[in-house]
C-alpha cells in the first residue's frame, strides 16, 4: 500500500487508495457503455461484433494504463463516439471505403499524433488558446454530457423538424426511473455525500432490475470473444490516395481536438490547470492518448482518446493515475463480465451524466462577457458542440471566430502564431468535411 501511495503520489494530490477506487468504479460505470455501444456502431461499416467488443475493451486497457501509469492522471481512455459513427455512417457508408482501410486512416492519425507530441506542437498549441476559449470547453462539454445523457436517459427525445428535441415521455416507468436517479444523485451531492454518483447509479440500476422496468442481466459470466478476425486486419496503403485525403484530415483534427478539449475541461474541474490555464506536463497525457490511436487500429477498432466521462470519477474525488488503473482493471474484467456491463441501463448511467454535465459548467464563472471578441467565440464553442452533437464542430468554430474577431475589433495583436496554425487547420477541417 505504501508503494502505491508513494507511486501515485496519493498524498501530494490530497486523495487516498479508497477514494481512488470509488473514482475508478464510477468512471468506468459511466462509460462501460462503449463495451457494446462502439461495436453496435461499427458493424454498419462491416466490422463483427463480437470481435470488434474484445477490440474495444483491450484497447480500454492498454490506453487507460498508459494514460494512469505514465501520466499519472485519472483519464480514463476508450474508442471515442463520434469519430466511430463518422467511419461507420459516413467513411465507410457514404463514401465506399472498407472498414481496413478506415483503421489505417486511424493508424495514420495516430503516427502524426505522435510526432506532433514529441515535437512538442500540441503542448505550443494547447498553451496558445485563449484562456475565455479554454473555460468554454468545460463548459461546453459539460452542456454536451448533459445533453447527451438527457438523450440517453430518454428524458429528452429526438422531436420534429421544427423542434428538433422534446420532452420524454415522462410517464415512461424507464424515464420515471431516470429522473428519480437524479433526485437520488442530485440529493446526495447536495447533502455533499461522498460517492453520490457512484452510488446513484448502481441504486438506480438495481431499482430498475427489481422492479422489471429494465431487462436484467442473462449472465454474469462470459467467455470473451475471438478477436482475430479483426486484429491486425488494417489496410494502411489504401490510405495513400487523394480522395482519402479528408478523411485522414477529419480523424486527425477530431481525435486532437476532442483530447484536447477533454483533458483541459476534465483538468479545470479537478482543479489541475495553472494560473494560466494550463496543464502542467499535457505531453504525458498526450502521448498516452497518442499511443493508444495506434493500438486502436492494430487490434481492430476506430480512434480512442480521453474519455469525458473521466469527469465522473474526477466528481467522486480521483486525482491521480490510480484512478485510471482501476478503470483500466475492470475494463479487463469486462472481457469476462460483459453480460453484466451491458446490462446497466442508460436510465442509470444518464443521471450521472447530467450530474456530471452540470458540475464541468462551473467554470462559466470565470469567462469574460464583457469583451465581445472573446465572448463569441466561445458562446459559439459552447452551442455547437451541443447542438451539433459533434465536439469537434464545436471546437472548430471557436477557433476560427476567435482570431477574425480578434481582427474585426482591431486587436490583432493578441493572437499568436499557434493560434493561427489552428485557425488554419480547423478552417480546413470545415472545408474538406464530408458532410
Amino acid at each position: 500500500m505504501y508503494f502505491v501511495e508513494k507511486f501515485f503520489k496519493l498524498k501530494e494530490n490530497n486523495t487516498n487508495v479508497k477514494t481512488e477506487i470509488s473514482a475508478g468504479i464510477a468512471t468506468f460505470m459511466t462509460m462501460a457503455y462503449i463495451i457494446v455501444v462502439n461495436p453496435a456502431i461499427l458493424v454498419a461499416a462491416g466490422i463483427p461484433f463480437g470481435p470488434s467488443m474484445a477490440a474495444t475493451i483491450i484497447t480500454a486497457v492498454f490506453g487507460t494504463l498508459i494514460m494512469g501509469v505514465y501520466a499519472n492522471r485519472p483519464f480514463a481512455i476508450a474508442p471515442y463516439m463520434g469519430e466511430n459513427a463518422f467511419i461507420a455512417y459516413t467513411v465507410c457508408g457514404v463514401l465506399g471505403y472498407s472498414w481496413q482501410t478506415a483503421l489505417g486512416a486511424v493508424f495514420l492519425s495516430g503516427i502524426l499524433l505522435i510526432i506532433l507530441t514529441f515535437a512538442g506542437g500540441r503542448k505550443i498549441m494547447c498553451e496558445a488558446i485563449p484562456e475565455n476559449l479554454k473555460y468554454s470547453f468545460s463548459v461546453g462539454l459539460g452542456l454536451f454530457i448533459a445533453f447527451v445523457g438527457l438523450v440517453n436517459s430518454k428524458i429528452v427525445t429526438i422531436g420534429t423538424e421544427t423542434a428538433p428535441v422534446h420532452v420524454g415521455s415522462l410517464n415512461s416507468p424507464e424515464v420515471i426511473l431516470a429522473i428519480s436517479g437524479f433526485i437520488l444523485i442530485a440529493a446526495m451531492t447536495v447533502k455533499k455525500i461522498k460517492g453520490a454518483i457512484l452510488t446513484g447509479i448502481v441504486v438506480t440500476a438495481i431499482a430498475g432490475f427489481v422492479t422489471g422496468i429494465v431487462p436484467s442481466p442473462q449472465a454474469i459470466i462470459s467467455m470473451p470473444p475471438d478477436i482475430t478476425p479483426v486484429f491486425l486486419q488494417l489496410d494502411i496503403i489504401g490510405v495513400f490516395s487523394w480522395g482519402f485525403f479528408a478523411v485522414v484530415l477529419t480523424i486527425f483534427t477530431m481525435s486532437f481536438l476532442d483530447t484536447m478539449a477533454g483533458l483541459i475541461g476534465v483538468s479545470a474541474q479537478a482543479g489541475f490547470l495553472d494560473e494560466k490555464g494550463n496543464l502542467p506536463d499535457i505531453e504525458k497525457p498526450f502521448l498516452a492518448d497518442a499511443i493508444s490511436n495506434i493500438i486502436a487500429p492494430v487490434l481492430g477498432t476506430t480512434t480512442s482518446g480521453a474519455f469525458m466521462e473521466s469527469a465522473t470519477g474526477v466528481g467522486v474525488g480521483g486525482r491521480t493515475g490510480l484512478t485510471a488503473v482501476v478503470v483500466a482493471v475492470l475494463f479487463a474484467f469486462g472481457l469476462f463480465f460483459s453480460p453484466v456491463l451491458a446490462a446497466i441501463p442508460a436510465a442509470a448511467t444518464g443521471p450521472a451524466m447530467i450530474m456530471v454535465g452540470l458540475l464541468m459548467m462551473q467554470p462559466i464563472k470565470k469567462m469574460n462577457f464583457t469583451e465581445y471578441s472573446e465572448l463569441i467565440p466561445a458562446v459559439a464553442v459552447i452551442i455547437l458542440m451541443s447542438f451539433t452533437y459533434n465536439v469537434g464542430v464545436g471546437l472548430c468554430s471557436g477557433f476560427v471566430l476567435y482570431p477574425l474577431f480578434k481582427v474585426i475589433s482591431g486587436k490583432k495583436k493578441e493572437v499568436s502564431a499557434a493560434t493561427w496554425v489552428l485557425f488554419m487547420l480547423c478552417l480546413t477541417f470545415f472545408i474538406f468535411y464530408p458532410y
